[in-house]
């Protein structure tokens, strides 16, 4: 995913260095070249050789040091650099930067790049709440930089509050945001629903089904990583959502309803992925229904269907897409689907594989437009998502 991509890591003075070494790690086996540029403060928290071992590249300490190769090196990797992410990031560096002192080697190379720089801040809460450092973290604002704001925690201090550094996997969804897709949806406003939706018999049971959510937040992942601007619906699931998501929660198919058509018109593209129940018990009991000797019967009412009312009200230019899941006759009921919905765009997939469906990592779906049908291959759920959202663009190119 970061093939032919350069990464500039700068470790400034902070027990939170260790993570930084594990990133480094973790981009590597994405393939990207990763070049470290440590503080001297850097340095009695971890060893230079730890980053050297981890990206075959020497890690650059000293502004002077003379045991590599000739070139101006503060000058040579802000070039080379696709991205810098100075993390941990210290309140000294910040207000450096922010000022515009380059007394090392790392704050001179921020200064000569062009790159995107992202600061990741980890400190103790005073110093974090510190007015004159809030003060430096809107210079570096207004000056293009990127913060990605710490996590509440237990500092190495001991105390608890905010001035934690996130976790290393929350830090290469950030360089992902940046680097990793072609940026073809930016601009654009598109809305995913993803999960199932719970309907309450009584405050213990429901009647819900089997989605796991995978589907419709890999989709949101691309999406937000292709540059668009992604509010995800979603029922109740295990997975948290991707840097950048804006999430809405909710519970039940008139939750899911309210949410998405208050938004809807809003939106260059809604893509409805969420397993809806189609109907929802008549009346929820307020206590829990005692077991009996006889069967139970539950009146069910119809729930409102969210993809008829926003191919009914679909705004011109907008594109609309819809999730068919069948047990036969694929081809026939999502094409069905297609012209009643009112939708741009079907996404069948069959449950009748082990390898489809609900709660693997896998898919094979096949998108149905009134001028096609294309039938893609089986491949994990993100590059499903990915193929899908190609699709989408190039018909909102046409």
């Amino acid at each position: 995913m970061l093939t032919g991509k350069t990464i500039v890591l700068g470790v400034t003075g902070s027990i939170a260095a260790y993570k930084t070494a594990n990133l480094a790690s973790m981009l590597v086996k994405l393939n990207a070249d990763v070049h470290v540029i440590m503080t001297q403060n850097a340095t009695h928290f971890i060893t230079p050789m730890t980053f050297e071992t981890l990206t075959n590249n020497k890690c650059i300490v000293d502004t002077f040091d003379r045991n590599f190769n000739f070139d101006v090196k503060h000058v040579s990797l802000a070039k080379k650099g696709d991205l810098f992410l100075v993390a941990p990031c210290t309140a000294n560096v910040i207000g450096k930067v922010a000022c515009g002192i380059c007394d090392d080697m790392l704050t001179t190379t921020i200064m000569a790049t062009k790159a995107p720089v992202l600061f990741s801040p980890a400190m103790n809460t005073g110093m974090w709440e510190n007015p004159i450092l809030q003060d430096n973290l809107k210079k570096l604002k207004n000056y293009g930089y990127h913060i990605i704001a710490p996590v509440e925690g237990r500092l190495a201090c001991g105390d608890i509050g905010s001035g934690k550094m996130p976790a290393e996997e929350t830090l290469l969804e950030h360089i992902l945001l940046h680097l990793a897709k072609e940026k073809d949806l930016k601009g654009r406003r598109v809305l995913i629903t993803a999960g199932p939706t719970q309907e309450p018999i009584d405050p213990v049971r429901c009647i819900t089904n089997h989605s796991s959510g995978k589907m419709g937040y890999a989709i949101a992942k691309m999406a937000v990583l292709r540059g668009a601007e992604v509010t995800l619906v979603s029922g109740p699931v295990a997975i948290q959502p991707f840097t950048g998501i804006k999430k809405v929660s909710v519970t039940t198919a008139q939750e899911m309803f309210d949410a998405v058509t208050t938004r809807s018109q809003d939106q260059d593209v809604i893509i409805m992925c969420s397993a809806v129940a189609d109907y929802t018990p008549s009346h929820c009991s307020s206590q829990k229904m005692k077991k009996g000797d006889d069967d139970l019967n539950i009146p069910l009412s119809r729930t409102k269907d969210i993809l008829q009312y926003l191919g009914d009200h679909k705004p011109k230019g907008q594109v609309l897409v819809g999730f068919s899941m069948e047990t036969e006759n694929l081809l026939e009921n999502s094409q069905a689907k297609l012209m009643k919905k009112h939708a741009d765009l079907i996404c069948a997939n069959s449950i009748s594989s082990r390898d489809t469906g609900f709660g693997v990592d896998t898919n094979k779906v096949t998108l149905i437009s009134q001028t096609e049908v294309k039938e893609l291959p089986l491949c994990s759920k993100e590059e499903t998502a990915d193929m899908i959202l190609s699709h989408i663009a190039d018909m909102i190119k046409a």
